[in-house]
C-alpha cells in the first residue's frame, strides 16, 4: 500500500505539532520517520492510522495502485504504540488468544500464524510467561507478535526500539527485513536514534513539523556531504532554514 501525505496541519491545542507536512510512502518497503523528540512523529503516525484529524490537508491511501478511502483499507493496518500497550498480568499465550479474539481471527488461520509468528520472534518456550516478567527485548517481540497477528500490509511502528539495549534493537530491525520479506508489507518506523536511519530502505526526516528530506539513506547523506545523520540535522535550526551547502565539522 502506498500512502501520500499532502499539506498536513495540526495544532495539539494551541502548539503547531505539524506544518504542512509533505511526505511520500511507497509500497513493500520499511520506511523510516526519523527525528527528534517533539518534531512530530507520533501525531504523524496518528493521524496515518486514523486516530486524528487533520486540521488542513489529507492523506492519500493507494490500495493495489488504486485510489481508496480510508475505511477500506483500515482493516490492512495494524499499529504497535510508542508506550506500553500490553497487560502485564497476561502471559503470551494469553496475549495471543485476546487478540485473536480482538480481530475475529479464524482457528485455523490463527494456529498457522501463531507458530509462525513464535518461531519468528523465538517466544515459543516462553507462551506462558507473563508480559510483566520479560525483557525489554522480549516486550518488544510480543508487542509485534500480536500486531502481526491479523497479517497486515501496512505495519505502523511508534518508537519501537526505544528504552532497549542495542543488541536488542539489533534483533529487532532483523525481525522487521525478515517479515517484509517473507509477507511483503509496507513498514513505517518512527525513531529519534539517528543511526537506525541507515536500517532503513527509504527515510523521511522530520523536524519542527515539517518534511526537510526523503529518500534512500545513503543518497541522502550524499547529496548534503554529511557522514551521518545526526550532522544533517544539525544544518538545519528551527525555522528550518536551507542548508549552507557545506558539512557540519
Amino acid at each position: 500500500m502506498e500512502i501520500k501525505v499532502r499539506n498536513l496541519h495540526k495544532k495539539m491545542k494551541t502548539v503547531p505539532a505539524l506544518k504542512g507536512l509533505d511526505m511520500t510512502f511507497a509500497d513493500g518497503l520499511v520506511h523510516g520517520i526519523i527525528g527528534p523528540e517533539g518534531a512530530g512523529k507520533t501525531t504523524l503516525i496518528r493521524h496515518l492510522m486514523g486516530l486524528l484529524k487533520p486540521d488542513q490537508g489529507e492523506i492519500q491511501y493507494f490500495h493495489q495502485e488504486q485510489r481508496a478511502d480510508f475505511a477500506a483499507v483500515r482493516s490492512k493496518m495494524a499499529y504497535m504504540p510508542q508506550t506500553q500497550s500490553l497487560y502485564g498480568e497476561l502471559s503470551i499465550h494469553e496475549h495471543l488468544e485476546f487478540f485473536k479474539t480482538l480481530y475475529g481471527i479464524d482457528e485455523q488461520f490463527y494456529q498457522e500464524r501463531r507458530k509462525k509468528l513464535l518461531e519468528m520472534t523465538r517466544l515459543t518456550p516462553f507462551q506462558d510467561r507473563l508480559a510483566s516478567q520479560l525483557s525489554g527485548g522480549m516486550y518488544k517481540k510480543l508487542g509485534l507478535t500480536c500486531a502481526l497477528l491479523a497479517s497486515p500490509e501496512v505495519l505502523f511502528l511508534d518508537e519501537p526500539t526505544n528504552g532497549v539495549d542495542p543488541l536488542s534493537r539489533r534483533d529487532f530491525w532483523k525481525l522487521l527485513y525478515e517479515f517484509r520479506e517473507q509477507e511483503k508489507i509496507t513498514i513505517l518506523v518512527t525513531t529519534s536514534y539517528m543511526d537506525e536511519a541507515l536500517k532503513c530502505e527509504d527515510v523521511h526526516l522530520l523536524f519542527d513539523g515539517k518534511t526537510l528530506l526523503e529518500g534512500p539513506p545513503q543518497e541522502i547523506l550524499h547529496k548534503e556531504n554529511c557522514h551521518t545523520f545526526d550532522e544533517v540535522f544539525l544544518r538545519y535550526d528551527s525555522s528550518l532554514e536551507e542548508p549552507t551547502g557545506e558539512a557540519a565539522p
